[in-house]
């Protein structure tokens, strides 16, 4: 502490005495209190300039000497006597103080080492130079004998340089990024005997949001497994709360999330008293290898045993739920046709009609079900159900809660059994209102959410992705809560997939896109929020600005876009008097907005944190639930609710597109916040991916989907404003315009058959000049492969998957999608792609759906592409040997290309075939059969002679 004597540096592996000035007192070189000796700090002002403890420059003053922060103006020390029986500090504190020790940063930017990123760089701005030499020499180069295929080829050749670029250009920062969770426990969880004597946590609040629409294509039991994982984070049991929204009103997932909750009592103490990983009940269950490994309590196994006998009986209740609920229905429903008929029959009054009675569903209480019912009734159907609010878990105690032994199932004597709020969410639907699909869906969830928990942090997860790294959260709040974090507007976890095939046939991991380009986006204003395992800032979704933005440079911008929603800057007294005409009229609803602002502040602990918290004002427990709070939540969540509000349009989650996920980060980055890559070493969360070649198509169709609808819409990163970083525009312009790529991808596919069938090729002669260019940048674009390999971290073989199901769904998916956008734009005429399965799944094999043969309309540019380029190789060849003065360079370059295709193709034609021992063998043979036919075809209508040959004379083969 200050004033202390006899200090040692706190440099690694150093023993030396800390610098003291004339009375002996230690030395602060640095307002973090890092203690450093001399030699170790002129080592540190030598080679970097920057303090070890918190990275941050050392200041100096008028003189250019080193400042020193206990030091004041007239030469007396500014530092504190300590604690003891001559000066006992007037607040009471001084001993086990957090201040006391050197302030260090929550997380560390940890920068692509040089011998990489350098390389890298360099052979970005080669491969740049000689692409434009390169173009610069097809233009001035026409070949005349084939204008035709000399103009699509160039016209093509140029959109993939501008695509090129805009892809490429936002890679060139990437960063790596590390956090100290141990440091997160010390600063916010540490007891202090004076100011924290019973260790209650100063962390704050998170709301996990879980969204789910139709139980059908959404097992109720994965959505309970999700839950179960979520309620059993490594969080502080007050600080959360999980929100379920059920999209489409069902029992059946109520009453799945009903006996979820049942189960959490057995489940999360369980998890809790043996570090139990993944906490997914099902996953955990099904992993193979010795489960007793790295466990050190005798009990394990029995423990092991019995909860496992519980969820078994859980996953069969789970299972037989649809049954349960059609007897408990029918029992109930055949009670009241008893009840009318006798009255009826008391009556005497004869029905002048047959009785009609409403086929309900029953809740287990008696009760009519006031969601969607299985037989739709007015008021219980899919779009027109009422707004249902359970809290299922009511807020947990601050206190600790231990469990007891002796007569119970497990031992939780010694763990505390507490869980997190839990509250089932469906939002009430009406004939006439545009319900907005997920987006609205997730809005709700922002408004209920804030009324019942208000946590200042939002982490939002597909009800098929659950948490795989207890400790996610933890490593999302260290962003959030280290100095600098007030102006992060949300962190952004990596997707990982379970169930992908070895091969990863279709690029469904997407490790490309994930390790590379959202790294590197990390390193300039942040990644793209894609959809899920994504943790907000709840301040920031309301649609205010980030701190410290510079307000002379909004004048020129749209008011509906610039202007912030508060009437103080930053102010913790909120004048909320004129939100509710943006949020609604909901006083607990606005009243909460400041309240998350604060909440959600960095902690003060340090001089260069100017938005910044008090420390321990957030130790107390949450207030208990009511009937009037949980009423207010209703009528939040009603349909009527967002009308003449801005919800939708700058608050919460954005309407109007397909792919709300990627319009929302890009609000938000438009207003001047900034996003954070969290790459953990375990990974956070893992959920499912369609592994099947039609489904994965359908899925890139309706992500290229939303990608054209957002060119042509006013979030066009054309029109974004000047806080959104250049290198961060050309990236959201990348997104916009990647599908029309496949208008000229489709077109160079078929060049090479067209080159082929014809006769000619794109350049006039394939002379050495062409060969040096084209050897040149596929040096370069193995460089830049090998490069962004190593600092991405992502297999060769991943990779080269991700170049393949480019080209596929760049000639399918993507082409489609820019038809689907251009005729809804022009003529407002949307388009559907319909499927049909073609086989039968096989039970047995766990990869059995990788096999299925969907037919859809998808699949007809890249059959078309494949069948034409190998006709076009067997004629050329046919019309190569026979002819008397052949030209092998022409049928080389043409063949190179061709082939250059089909191997980007394989994955395609591998799905195509499905299970090869199920492909009969005369299917092969009819293939060899026709493209023979057609090749002796051709010739004989299309001979060559020799003297029709240029030169006429040798016959022999010419290679160029």
């Amino acid at each position: 502490m200050a004033g202390s004597k006899g200090s040692s540096c706190s440099m690694p592996a150093c023993d030396g005495r800390v610098m003291k000035d004339e009375r002996g007192v230690d030395i602060d070189t640095c307002e973090c209190r890092f203690k450093i000796c001399r030699e170790c700090f002129l080592d540190a002002q030598e080679d970097t300039g920057l303090c070890p403890g918190c990275r941050e420059p050392y200041k100096t003053n008028d003189d250019g000497d080193m400042s020193v922060t206990n030091r004041s103006k007239n030469g007396e020390t500014s530092g504190t006597y300590g604690a003891g029986n001559a000066y006992w500090p007037p607040d009471g504190g001084g001993l086990g103080d957090s201040a006391d020790k050197p302030w260090q940063p929550l997380t560390q930017r940890l920068p692509i080492p040089t011998n990489i990123i350098t390389p890298y760089r360099l052979l970005i701005v080669v491969r740049f130079i000689v692409l434009c030499f390169f173009l610069t020499w097809r233009i001035t180069h026409v070949n005349d004998d084939a204008v035709w295929l000399w103009f699509m080829s160039i016209v093509c050749e140029l959109w993939f340089a501008f695509s090129w670029i805009l892809d490429q250009i936002p890679k060139l920062c990437p960063i790596n990024r590390a956090t100290d969770l141990e440091l997160l426990r010390d600063k916010f969880e540490r007891p202090d005997k004076i100011k924290n004597n019973e260790g209650r946590s100063d962390l704050p609040g998170v709301d996990f949001f879980v969204s789910t629409a139709d139980p059908e294509k959404e097992p109720p039991l994965v959505t309970a497994n999700t839950i179960l994982s979520i309620l059993a984070v490594e969080y502080p049991v007050e600080k959360l709360a999980c929100y379920i929204s059920d999209d489409g009103g069902a029992l059946l997932t109520f009453e799945a999330m009903a006996e979820a909750c049942s189960l959490a009592d057995l489940w999360v103490p369980f998890c809790r008293k043996h570090d139990i990983e993944p906490r997914n009940p099902d996953t955990y269950f099904s992993l193979k290898g010795d489960p007793t490994k790295n466990k050190k309590r005798t009990d394990f196994v029995k423990d092991r045993r019995r909860v496992k006998r519980e969820y078994d009986e859980f996953k069969v209740r789970i299972n037989n739920l649809p049954d349960t609920i059609r007897r408990r229905s029918d029992a109930f429903n055949a009670r009241e046709e008893m009840k009318v008929m006798k009255a009826i029959r008391e009556s005497g009054v004869a029905p002048t009609e047959p009785i009609k009675v409403k086929r309900a569903t029953w809740m287990a209480d008696g009760t009519h079900w006031p969601g969607t019912w299985s037989n739709p009734a007015p008021d219980h159907a899919k779009g027109n159900h009422a707004g249902i609010i359970q809290v299922m878990l009511k807020p947990p105690s601050p206190h600790p809660l231990h469990g007891s032994g002796g007569d119970s199932l497990v031992d939780y004597s010694d763990v505390d059994i507490r869980l997190p709020m839990f509250v089932y969410m469906s939002r009430e639907k009406r004939p006439g209102y545009d319900h907005n699909k997920k987006a609205g869906a997730m809005n709700a969830l922002v408004r209920s959410s804030a009324v019942l928990s208000n946590g200042p942090f939002i982490l939002n997860l597909d009800c098929d992705h659950y948490v795989y790294n207890c400790m996610a959260v933890r490593e999302g709040i260290c962003f959030m809560m280290d100095r600098g974090g007030e102006d992060i507007c949300y962190i952004q976890f990596p997707q990982r997939f379970e169930g992908i095939d070895p091969s990863d046939r279709y690029a469904n991991h997407n490790t490309v896109f994930f390790d590379g380009n959202m790294r590197a986006l990390d390193g300039i204003q942040g990644p793209f929020y894609v959809g899920t395992g994504c943790m907000f800032r709840r301040f920031a979704l309301y649609g205010f600005d980030p701190p410290n933005r510079d307000k002379g440079a909004n004048n020129t911008e749209p008011a509906a876009e610039t202007q912030a929603l508060k009437a103080a800057d930053f102010d913790p007294d909120l004048d909320v008097s004129q939100l509710p005409r943006r949020f609604g009229n909901s006083i607990l609803l606005s009243n909460s907005i400041p309240v998350a602002e604060f909440q959600g502040r960095p902690l003060a602990d340090h001089p260069s944190v100017e938005y910044g918290r008090p420390p321990g004002v957030l130790r107390n427990g949450r207030e208990p639930l009511d009937a009037t709070i949980v009423a207010e939540a209703v009528s939040v969540i009603s349909c009527w609710y967002e009308d003449k509000t801005e919800w939708g349009d700058r608050v919460g989650w954005i309407y109007g597109s397909v792919t709300e996920d990627v319009v929302t980060g890009y609000r938000m980055h438009n207003r001047g916040w900034r996003s954070i890559y969290c790459l953990t070493k375990r990974d956070a969360f893992r959920g499912s991916a369609p592994i099947n070649l039609t489904d994965r198509l359908h899925q890139v169709l309706r992500w290229a989907t939303g990608s054209v609808e957002i060119f042509f819409s006013r979030n066009n990163a054309f029109l974004a404003s000047k806080r959104l970083k250049w290198l961060q525009r050309l990236a959201y312009l990348n997104v916009g315009l990647y599908p029309f790529t496949s208008l000229f991808l489709i077109v160079y596919c078929f060049l090479p058959a067209l080159s082929l069938l014809s006769g000619h090729f794109i350049v006039k002669n394939v002379n050495a000049t062409f060969l040096i260019y084209l050897l040149l940048m596929t040096l370069c674009l193995i460089g830049l492969a090998v490069l962004e390999v190593r600092w991405s971290e992502v297999s060769l073989e991943d990779w080269w998957r991700n170049e393949q199901f480019w080209l596929i769904s760049g000639t399918s998916s993507h082409l489609a999608a820019v038809v689907q956008g251009i005729l809804k734009v022009i003529a407002g005429i949307e388009i559907s792609f319909t499927l049909t399965s073609k086989a039968v799944e096989d039970s047995d094999d766990v990869y059995a759906e990788l096999y299925l043969v969907k037919w859809t309309s998808l699949m007809i540019p890249p059959i078309v592409i494949a069948m034409l380029n190998i006709l076009a190789m067997v004629v050329a060849f046919s019309r190569t040997i026979s002819s008397m003065a052949p030209q092998w360079g022409k049928f080389v370059g043409g063949a190179f290309f061709s082939f250059w295709v089909l191997a980007h193709l394989y994955p395609f034609f591998k799905g195509l075939m499905g299970r090869r021992r199920k492909t009969p063998t005369i299917v092969f043979v009819w293939s060899g059969l026709i493209a023979i036919t057609l090749s002796l075809l051709w010739v004989a209508v299309n001979p060559y002679s020799g003297q029709t040959e240029a030169g006429g004379g040798d016959p022999s083969f010419k290679f160029p």
